[in-house]
């Protein structure tokens, strides 16, 4: 097992600078309300392929385990390898770090991952039920409803194997794993902090319209319609 020193300069300097956005999108989660003292974590992979194609990378950057918010910082951050070992870092990695390198193993095209304990997301995870499509904004950013993944305890890659499972053939960047809270993937980290940021809109929007009565999921043509738009043609 490689320690970073092993590494060539360039893939040290790219560790660097994935450090530092890291540290910069952990700041998101408490300013939108999605964490509560150390919980959630945000990883991105460390891409050192000139073209920025994530798959080249067999590095990741994650939150170290149980330190609060205000003490984090680049050089907080850990660094470890697909398999989830240790390459630096003074601190032991996020309790969630086998499964963020099982996702980036098995999927290649992804390079952020972020789980949180979001009240609404948490709240239909107890249930284990997804969020169903009934606003436009879920067809633009999920393609449809937000699936739920089964159940699994922390510790090994359990969790990070229902989450390929769920989210391959799925267009959402967000699966509700069954009795415990959202996870969400991204091209990087930022996408997949955003898609963490919108399904905790969505699942309290769906559940404040369920509580007034039965919600009405938009058809499965206009789901696509609005999907492609704003994934394909959507802003600048």
């Amino acid at each position: 097992m490689k320690t970073l020193n092993e590494y060539p300069a360039h893939v040290r300097q790219s560790v660097e600078l994935t450090r530092r956005r890291v540290s910069e999108l952990h700041a998101e989660l408490p300013r939108w309300g999605l964490v509560v003292w150390t919980a959630g974590n945000v990883s991105e992979r460390v891409v050192v392929d000139p073209d920025g194609d994530p798959s080249a990378a067999d590095l990741f950057v994650i939150k170290p385990s149980g330190v609060s918010y205000d003490e984090l910082s680049p050089e907080a951050m850990v660094v470890c390898d697909i398999k989830g070992n240790l390459v630096d870092g003074t601190r032991k990695p996020s309790s969630d770090t086998a499964a963020h390198a099982y996702v980036y193993e098995h999927m290649p095209e992804i390079g952020g991952v972020v789980h949180t304990h979001s009240s609404y997301a948490c709240a239909w995870a107890a249930r284990g039920e997804e969020i169903p499509c009934g606003l436009t904004m879920m067809a633009d950013e999920f393609g449809g409803p937000v699936p739920v993944g089964p159940f699994a305890v922390i510790g090994d890659d359990s969790i990070g194997r229902g989450i390929v499972e769920t989210l391959r053939d799925s267009r959402s960047p967000a699966v509700l794993m069954k009795n415990h809270g959202p996870f969400t993937v991204g091209r990087t980290g930022r996408s997949a902090v955003k898609a963490a940021v919108m399904v905790e809109e969505v699942a309290r929007a769906m559940h404040l319209a369920r509580e007034l009565g039965e919600e009405q999921p938009i058809p499965q043509e206009k789901i696509d319609h609005l999907y492609n738009r704003y994934q394909n043609v959507y802003g600048q």
